[in-house]
């Protein structure tokens, strides 16, 4: 099994599928533990500036990504806030959470459409299968942020992660 991701559009949903070389409980902590997050969440040249988790159902995560590669152009010191309001966790196994674009006080942007997320850990010979399932609110709103350069982005950050699990194992 490859680490490529695989990406599927079925109608307002997006799924993910990538395997990563490394046991599923350490996976999980990589995405519910800041200090993990810390050193892969979002694109190549792209940081976290700054990480709140509170890891629990009903808790929220609320970060802001900076941009600190000047060959990115207008993108170059940009920052971007999100927001992450957490709803089933099944410890190693589930996070569902509702993804939304926020403000550094952690307003969410009602323009800019949030999804439904729910993250599913597979344990596979020792490595772990992530299947990642964004539901939007339409397929309009799902072509929006893909128009956006998101799978991309997600191609980086998961390759960060791939590249954070190796560095600690």
């Amino acid at each position: 099994m490859s680490n490529q991701m695989t990406t599927k559009v079925e109608g307002q949903v997006l799924i993910l599928e990538r395997v990563f070389n490394a046991p599923r409980e350490l996976v999980f902590k990589a995405f519910t533990e800041a200090e993990h997050l810390k050193h892969w969440w979002g694109p190549r040249g792209w940081t976290l500036t700054v990480c709140n988790v509170d890891f629990r159902s009903g808790g929220i995560w609320h970060y802001c990504m900076k941009c600190i590669d000047p060959n990115q152009g207008d993108f170059y010191g940009y920052e971007s806030w999100g927001k992450a309001v957490y709803g089933e966790i099944v410890e190693a196994e589930k996070i569902a959470y509702v993804d939304y674009f926020s403000d550094a006080e952690g307003n969410e942007n009602e323009g800019m459409p949030s999804s439904q997320i729910t993250m599913t850990f597979v344990e596979h010979e020792g490595k772990t299968k992530l299947i990642n399932r964004a539901q939007y609110e339409s397929a309009e709103a799902l072509k929006a942020v893909m128009e956006m350069g998101m799978e991309q982005g997600i191609t980086e950050t998961y390759d960060r992660l791939s590249e954070h699990l190796q560095s600690i194992q």
